[in-house]
């Protein structure tokens, strides 16, 4: 998803939806293929832009639970909320370890710009699920040559993904584009039903109801029924198909049932060659392209994610 344009050079192959609000201009498709539907600031686009700028300022929102140093490679973190006050960086491997929680969610602060290096890459093991992991990202993302990433890119500004880069999840741009070159984009599997990922006992960016910045029902920028900026029986706007950053199929920034990138109780966040705060730290199942947030204000959030 972006806001002014896509563009995309080579073979680039998008498992998803894809869209642009409120730019017009999509190209380089082909040679590109996008196994879901396009959107060019049409209805679901534009929902989609709404429910983007809803998780971006949720995530943004979300109480820390660790600083980060300037590079994040090498390091493994527990679930929580961590934060970079100025650019991040990643060279090497950054691994996020569940601890056995499917529901584990993570959160990711970065006051300015998001740049990954050649062949890094994010690492999930123990049961971690792209669907639960979020960059908010204060200006832009730029993701390294072969590098492999993992999480749902929530960027005020650009994403641009360098040759043979791929990634787990969505690139969901506010104000500028999104540029591809000969990449991979797959939108996570996610389980549907709503998590509430909550946790007792612990401190740190917490809030009941689930995490990340996105949403139940699905993922990413939108859902519903299948996808979408929106989702059926709660909000956002909704499309088929799949993938994008946009919409239709399952994805987007926006999501039913709940949503919220809140994190209950979640989970002590420190930094070092691992960090993190406490586990059960999770937040929840989250969102699809696109989060739609479904609860009202004063209500719990949650966010889930339905399967394709």
């Amino acid at each position: 998803m972006a806001g002014s344009a896509v563009t995309n050079t080579g073979p680039s192959v998008i498992t998803g939806d894809l869209g642009v609000s409120p730019g017009t201009a999509i190209s380089g498709f082909p040679p590109g293929l996008v196994n879901g539907a396009q959107h060019s600031a049409d209805a679901v686009a534009a929902q989609a832009q709404t429910d983007l700028v809803t998780a971006f300022n949720d995530a943004a929102g979300q109480a820390t639970d660790g600083a980060l140093p300037a590079d994040a490679g090498g390091l493994t973190l527990v679930p929580g909320v961590y934060t970079a006050s100025s650019t991040l960086g990643l060279t090497g491997t950054l691994t996020l370890d569940a601890q056995g929680d499917p529901n584990a969610v993570w959160v990711f602060q970065v006051g300015s710009g998001l740049t990954t290096a050649s062949s890094s890459q994010v690492l999930l093991t123990n049961g971690a699920s792209p669907c639960n992991v979020f960059w908010q990202v204060g200006s832009s993302a730029t993701l390294g040559t072969d590098s492999t990433f993992v999480g749902n890119i929530l960027a005020l500004t650009s994403i641009s993904a360098t040759t043979g880069a791929t990634i787990d999840g969505r690139a969901l741009a506010r104000n500028g584009a999104v540029t591809l070159d000969t990449n991979t984009i797959t939108r996570p599997q996610c389980a549907g039903g709503t998590t509430g990922a909550t946790t007792s006992g612990t401190t740190g960016a917490t809030t009941s109801g689930t995490t990340g910045a996105t949403t139940s029902g699905t993922t990413g920028a939108t859902t519903s029924g299948t996808t979408g900026t929106t989702t059926s029986g709660t909000t956002g706007t909704t499309t088929s198909g799949t993938t994008g950053a946009t919409t239709s199929g399952t994805t987007g920034t926006t999501t039913a049932g709940t949503t919220g990138t809140t994190t209950s109780g979640t989970t002590g966040g420190t930094t070092g060659a691992t960090t993190g705060g406490s586990t059960g730290g999770n937040h929840g199942c989250k969102p699809g392209e696109y989060g739609d947030y479904a609860d009202q204000a004063g209500t719990d959030h949650g966010y889930d994610c339905d399967p394709a």
